[in-house]
C-alpha cells in the first residue's frame, strides 16, 4: 500500500498533540485500513488470542504494523501486553525470559521467535525495585526497576504502565502504531499515521532527550529513513547532528549489531550518505574516516562506496552476505594498505596481514565491537587470496572444503575479477567446487606448467645400528 492509500487519521480535539492523543488516541477501524490477519504470523496471532482468553490485553506493535500499512513484508512481529514477563512465562511453555536492561519474553517456535514486552511507564520512580517474584522473594538484593546514568542514558527500564504510556516511550511516531485483535483496529497515540503518510521520521517528544536516553536511536533514525525512503524531520535531524559524537556512549556490541543492520539493509549507500552528513560515521570509525577523506597518490578512496553499492545489489536480489565478507569488502582496501606498510618493514605476507587486521581491530573495537571470531574470518578472507592463484596447488580439495571458501572466492572475484588471467583461475575453482570429479586446468595454466606431477623425495634411510666408537669390536 502506498502512502497515499493509508487510512485517514481521526484526531480528537485541539491543544498539545501528544497530550491530546494520550487522552484520546486516534482509532482506525478495520474498514478504514488494509491490514488483514492473513498477512500476519500465525504464531503471533496464537499468542494474542491466548493472552485475550486469559484476561490480558495484547497488541501487535512497532515496525510490523508500520510495514503492513506500507505494503511491505515485516521481518518480525513484536507484541506488547499488560501481562508481566513472569505471567507470560506461566502461560507459554516455549517462553524464555531475556534481558536485564529491558526484561522481555521470547516465545520460541519452529521457524521464528516472537518477542513479547510489557507496557512500560512514562514516569518512573528510580527507587522502585523489581517485583518479589522476579527477585527471589527478597532473599537477595533487588535491582532497581528504573535506572539512568549521570548523562540520562537509560540503563534499566522495567517499570510497567499503560498502553498510552508505552506508546509514548517508543522512539519514533511511525513505530508507535498498535493493532488489536479485539476489534481489528489500529490505535495511534502519537500521530504516527500522519507521519507515515508524510514519509517523515520524527522522534516522540524532545529529540535531544530521546537520543540522550538511548544514543542507538540515532542509528535507527538513519536506517529507517534509508530503508523506507523517508526524510528525517528537521528538529529530529538537528538534534541528531548535534548529538552525533555521543554515539560512543552506547555499548560497543550494540553498535556492531546496528552497523550490520545499516550496511546489510539493502540501502547501505543511502545509510552511508546519511551517516556522513550527520557526523555519525566519523564518530563510529574515526581513524578509518580520516583515511577515507584523504587521497592516496592523488586519488580519492572510492572503493568503500563501490563495495557498498555491490552489497546493496546482492541483497536486493535475495543473496546473503556474511558479516566477515561485508567487513572484507568495506575495509579490505584499508587493511591492504596497512599490510603493505608491514611488508615494507620486512614481514612476510601472512604476518603482514595478521598485523594489519590486528591494528584495524584495535582501532575499531573500542567503539564498534567486532567479535573475535569475525575478525579471524576477516583475516582469513584477505590472507587466503594468494591460495586462489595457485592451480591446483597442494590438496585443493582441502581448501575447497573450508567453511569460508565461498567468501574467499567471492571477495577475490569482486575485488580482482576484472583481470582475465585471474578470472580463468577463479572459474576453475568455482567449477572444481561444484563438480565431484576433478576439473581440467585452464589452458594458460597448462601451457605454463605442463601440469607436471610433483616427484616424491625419497627419505634417506637411517642406519639402525650406529657405528660404535670402541676399538676391537
Amino acid at each position: 500500500m502506498s502512502s497515499s492509500n493509508l487510512p485517514a487519521e481521526r484526531s480528537c480535539g485541539s491543544g498539545n498533540r501528544l497530550e491530546t492523543e494520550t487522552r484520546c488516541p486516534a482509532i482506525i477501524a478495520r474498514s478504514e485500513h488494509g491490514i488483514s490477519r492473513k498477512q500476519m504470523s500465525p504464531n503471533a496471532l496464537r499468542i494474542l488470542y491466548r493472552l485475550k482468553d486469559n484476561g490480558f490485553v495484547g497488541y501487535l506493535v512497532g515496525g510490523c504494523v508500520r510495514d503492513l500499512l506500507l505494503g511491505r513484508e515485516p521481518k518480525d512481529f513484536d507484541l506488547v501486553t499488560n501481562a508481566t514477563p513472569n505471567q507470560v512465562k506461566r502461560l507459554f511453555r516455549n517462553c524464555r525470559l531475556v534481558g536485564r536492561r529491558f526484561r522481555l519474553a521470547h516465545l520460541h517456535f519452529q521457524n521464528e521467535i516472537i518477542e513479547v514486552a510489557t507496557f512500560r511507564s512514562l514516569a518512573a520512580d528510580e527507587r522502585e525495585s523489581e517485583p518479589e517474584e522476579a527477585a527471589g522473594a527478597g532473599q537477595r538484593q533487588r535491582h532497581p526497576r528504573m535506572l539512568k546514568d549521570e548523562d540520562g542514558m537509560i540503563l534499566r527500564d522495567n517499570v510497567y504502565g499503560t498502553p498510552a504510556e508505552d506508546a509514548l516511550r517508543r522512539d519514533f511516531t511511525v513505530n508507535s502504531l498498535a493493532y488489536t485483535i479485539a476489534d481489528f483496529s489500529i490505535i495511534d497515540y502519537t500521530g504516527g499515521l500522519a507521519d507515515l503518510k508524510a514519509c517523515i521520521i520524527r522522534t516522540i517528544g524532545d529529540p535531544a532527550v530521546r537520543f540522550q536516553e538511548d544514543p542507538v536511536r540515532m542509528l535507527r533514525a538513519v536506517r529507517f529513513a534509508a530503508q523506507l525512503g523517508f526524510t528525517i524531520e528537521r528538529n529530529t535531524r538537528t538534534a541528531l547532528t548535534a548529538a552525533a559524537d555521543t554515539i560512543v556512549r552506547a555499548a560497543p556490541a550494540r553498535l556492531y549489531e546496528e552497523m550490520l543492520k545499516l550496511f546489510l539493509s539493502g540501502e547501505g549507500v543511502r545509510c552511508y550518505e546519511l551517516l556522513r552528513q550527520t557526523g555519525l560515521f566519523g564518530a563510529l570509525f574515526p581513524v578509518f574516516s580520516d583515511w577515507l577523506c584523504a587521497e592516496s597518490e592523488g586519488f580519492p578512496h572510492t572503493r568503500f562506496g563501490e563495495m557498498l553499492n555491490h552489497v546493496d545489489c546482492r541483497i536486493q536480489q535475495g543473496d546473503v552476505v556474511s558479516p566477515p565478507l561485508l567487513l572484507a569488502l568495506l575495509f579490505g582496501d584499508y587493511i591492504d594498505q596497512k599490510a603493505e606498510r608491514f611488508r615494507c618493514q620486512g614481514l612476510p605476507w601472512q604476518q603482514s596481514v595478521n598485523a594489519a587486521v590486528a591494528e584495524f581491530m584495535g582501532e575499531t573495537c573500542p567503539i564498534v565491537m567486532i567479535a573475535n571470531r569475525v575478525g579471524i574470518a576477516l583475516r582469513d578472507i584477505i590472507s587466503q587470496q594468494t591460495r586462489l592463484k595457485k592451480i591446483p596447488g597442494r590438496r585443493p580439495e582441502t581448501f575447497i572444503a573450508r567453511h569460508d571458501f565461498n567468501d574467499i572466492l567471492d571477495y577475490c572475484r569482486i575485488t580482482c575479477g576484472n583481470k582475465k588471467e585471474l578470472a580463468a583461475r577463479l572459474d576453475w575453482w568455482t567449477a572444481q567446487a561444484l563438480q565431484p570429479a576433478p576439473v581440467p586446468l585452464p589452458a594458460e595454466q597448462t601451457e605454463k606448467t605442463g601440469t607436471p606431477e610433483r616427484k616424491k623425495r625419497r627419505r634417506r634411510r637411517r642406519n639402525p645400528h650406529p657405528k660404535s666408537g670402541a676399538k676391537g669390536v
